[in-house]
């Protein structure tokens, strides 16, 4: 049976978190960006939590509501390294340790589970994001430091750095990060269409 792992989440202020979906737009459209990147943080964060193979659940930022089993630990600022650098600082040191991006309204906590006990078949371990380029999920054996490489084409410099990749399901919700309106809305329709099931608030969000 592999260890429960320590959970790193970064998750910004809704301030000023996932300014690309209010792009072209005015007041409105920003009061719907807040509530979105507020709703999406949420039902990741409360996926992971339920998920068996999470340990301590440690959130890097703020979150709108005190989610039960959830530390928050202040932000430093100067970047996401930075945040997920105080997290992991925060977590226990005789656990593996992951970092998961707090943007994947689609995650259900049995997807969780089972890449990361994929995971600890491994040293170091990655899970990319549904277009390939870019990084959801990164898990290190405890005891064994990352070597973090979020940001452009973050998979491969991943890859690069000994990450094993993971199998997991393109379609997955743990691969199904938003950051753009036409991710936003390509998730919507697979959960319209029965593939993904959308967080409660993010889903309440997209029906109003």
């Amino acid at each position: 049976m592999s260890a429960r792992v320590s959970l790193i989440v970064p998750v910004r202020d809704a301030a000023s978190a996932k300014s690309r979906l209010a792009e072209g737009g005015g007041a409105d459209a920003d009061a719907r960006r807040a509530s979105l990147a507020v709703a999406i943080a949420l039902d990741t964060v409360t996926a992971a939590r339920a998920a068996r193979e999470v340990g301590e659940l440690i959130v890097v930022g703020s979150l709108a509501e005190p989610l039960d089993g959830v530390r928050v630990v202040d932000d430093p600022g100067h970047g996401l390294l930075v945040a997920i650098g105080a997290g992991l600082a925060a977590a226990d040191p005789s656990a593996p340790t992951a970092v998961l991006l707090g943007d994947l309204p689609a995650l259900q906590p049995a997807y969780l589970d089972a890449a990361l006990i994929a995971a600890s078949e491994h040293h170091w371990a990655f899970v990319p994001d549904a277009e390939g380029d870019g990084t959801t999920l990164v898990v290190a054996a405890a005891g064994l430091p990352h070597s973090l490489r979020f940001g452009a084409d973050s998979a491969e410099r991943h890859r690069d750095a000994g990450y094993a990749e993971l199998a997991v399901r393109p379609h997955s919700g743990l691969r199904r990060d938003v950051d753009t309106p036409d991710q936003l809305a390509s998730l919507a329709a697979l959960a319209d269409a029965g593939v993904v099931l959308l967080g409660a608030r993010t889903r309440a969000l997209l029906d109003a």
